[in-house]
């Protein structure tokens, strides 16, 4: 009586498991595409404060935007498409610098505009790239 109450339930936990893998694969997409995106998010941060650094410590606040590109794209190597990228004028990465004067002080603003890779797009909550 034993053995045929075993036979019964041994298809279950496959049954089970086909039913939550589409969930599970779900799941996994979403965090891996969650990952990418705050590695992109952290790694644009850190270039435009790394750029606002060097501004800042420079003399009378007067950055060229070839300065200013060359210190973002130092820092945002990190990113996953940008290997080998020598320009900030288009995307993957735009770096713009302003200098102005206020009250007798100098302000440098770095502005590093950064494109994501093209991930898995999940409908209503990632869409397959973003602009940082």
């Amino acid at each position: 009586m034993k053995q045929r109450s075993w036979n019964r339930r041994r298809g279950g936990s496959v049954l089970e498991m086909s039913l939550l893998m589409p969930w599970l694969i779900f799941l996994f997409v979403g965090a891996y595409d969650w990952g990418f995106y705050a590695h992109a998010l952290i790694a644009t941060e850190s270039a435009a404060r790394v750029g606002a650094l060097y501004g800042a410590t420079a003399s009378n606040g007067q950055v060229s935007a070839t300065t200013a590109c060359t210190v973002a794209l130092d820092e945002l190597k990190i990113a996953s498409n940008l290997t080998g990228l020598t320009t900030c004028g288009a995307l993957p990465a735009i770096v713009t610098r302003s200098c102005t004067t206020a009250a007798g002080l100098s302000a440098v603003l770095i502005e590093v505009t950064y494109q994501s890779l093209q991930l898995i797009p999940i409908p209503g909550l990632l869409k397959g790239q973003s602009t940082f």
